[in-house]
């Protein structure tokens, strides 16, 4: 029976659709070091995560057995995603599935410290009744900056229009515009004009300490200032330095440096006890609606890829499905050198098998070949397969049996 191993609180919905495949789910509040992963995944094909615990090459290299990677949310820069697809391990995410729930936040956060609600707020929590319109806003007829203009940041710009807001974005890669938001050339020239600037990026290591304290400096005295997307894309001392100065209004926060692995843990920052500043334990995605949607997604993934060999929405291997046959089925991960496919259907042929389906996908140095073809294990192909130099992992079911994932001896290479 295959084993999956799932960590940090992934939704029960996971767990359900995996067993009703047959799988044996194991689950494990908080997050694991390297050396504590490497130890709990002894005898497990499946790891489920979501953002804390990280997978390095040691662990996909103390790991042979391990197939597949679910991470439970829409960032994978906790995995190396090079080192799991050399070792022939597949990587999905949930790109889209928490998005509303990330954009309802910013929308509330943005409104919050516009009208300057925590300052009203902590003052009548401590007994002062302090009615006042001082500093407080509309966001109507405000400008919105957004830096980022993938799923999270274009669904907000609409719905920041429903609202009456102005939006203006900066993206590095052409997006198109959606209402009447206006593309700006330059993170300058939005910084400028915004009354409110937030920031959706990925994790792409490239965006590390984007916004410092020179970005702060340049923003429009008073404005709010929101990063609902990566923790280390911010200078937060930067930020506490023009909060403490009142250059930025406020500020709301969802994501740090450095986070706790678990729930209750202690937490330490900067911009603890700042007036008018929103601090949330990166819950941007935490809503029962999305945790559940991600849940589903994920797991969905995950069963098909060991079922079928699926590699649909993939982060890290060549994507591709190919309808089932019903016969025996080859999946084959292999080095994208020149000629593997003329080799392996050689083979078929000098065994005589035929192939009832196939299909081929490359993504930079790897392969997917996955063939559908009667009786493979008994007529002997599949040994020469495995012997391959360009082998990364060979897998074959049987058209009825539950099949077996042995690594390939060209594993990491």
């Amino acid at each position: 029976m295959l084993r999956a191993l799932l960590l940090e609180n992934v939704h029960p919905v996971a767990t359900e659709i995996l067993r009703d495949a047959g799988i044996e789910v194991v689950t494990r509040p908080g997050a694991l070091d390297e050396a504590e992963l490497i130890e709990a995944l002894d005898g497990f094909q499946i790891l489920g995560i979501r953002s804390k615990t990280t997978v390095t090459s040691k662990v996909f290299e103390s790991v042979p057995g391990l197939l597949a990677v679910g991470t439970f949310s829409i960032g994978t820069n906790q995995i190396d995603l090079g080192a799991a697809a050399s070792y022939g391990v597949a990587v999905f995410n949930a790109p889209y599935s928490n998005t509303r729930s990330v954009v309802e936040l910013a929308l509330a956060e943005i409104i919050a410290l516009t009208r300057r609600l925590t300052v009203r707020d902590k003052a009548l929590h401590a007994g002062v009744w302090d009615k006042t319109a001082e500093g407080a806003h509309e966001v109507r007829g405000r400008t919105l900056g957004i830096i980022g203009y993938g799923n999270i940041g274009s669904q907000l710009s609409v719905l920041a229009e429903n609202l009456g807001m102005r939006v203006v974005f900066y993206d590095t890669a052409e997006k198109l515009a959606l209402g009447n938001a206006r593309r700006v050339e330059t993170v300058d020239e939005l910084l400028e004009v915004s009354d409110a600037v937030t920031i959706h990026v990925d994790g792409r290591k490239g965006n590390a300490g984007m916004f410092g304290a020179d970005m702060f400096a340049r923003m429009k005295p008073g404005a709010i200032f929101l990063n609902l997307s990566r923790g280390f894309v911010v200078d937060v001392d930067a930020l506490r330095e023009h909060i403490l100065s009142g250059h930025i209004a406020g500020a709301a926060v969802d994501v740090f440096p450095s986070e706790p692995k678990k729930r209750g843990d202690h937490f330490e920052s900067s911009l603890r006890g700042l007036d008018n500043v929103i601090l949330t334990p990166h819950v941007g995605g935490s809503t029962e609606e999305a945790q559940e949607a991600i849940g589903d997604f994920v797991a969905k993934k995950l069963r098909d890829y060991v079922a079928t060999g699926s590699t649909t929405l993939s982060v890290n291997l060549p994507n591709l499905q190919l309808e089932h046959t019903g016969v025996g089925r080859i999946m084959l991960l292999h080095r994208n050198v020149p000629g593997v496919l003329a080799a392996v259907n050689q083979v078929f042929a000098d065994h005589g098998a035929n192939i009832e389906a196939q299909m081929l996908a490359t993504r930079g140095e790897i392969g997917y070949v996955v063939t559908d073809i009667s009786d493979v294990t008994q007529r002997g192909a599949s040994a020469k397969l495995q012997a391959m130099d360009t082998t990364i992992r060979l897998r074959i079911r049987d058209a009825f049996e539950r099949p077996e994932f042995p690594p390939g001896p060209a594993a990491g290479a």
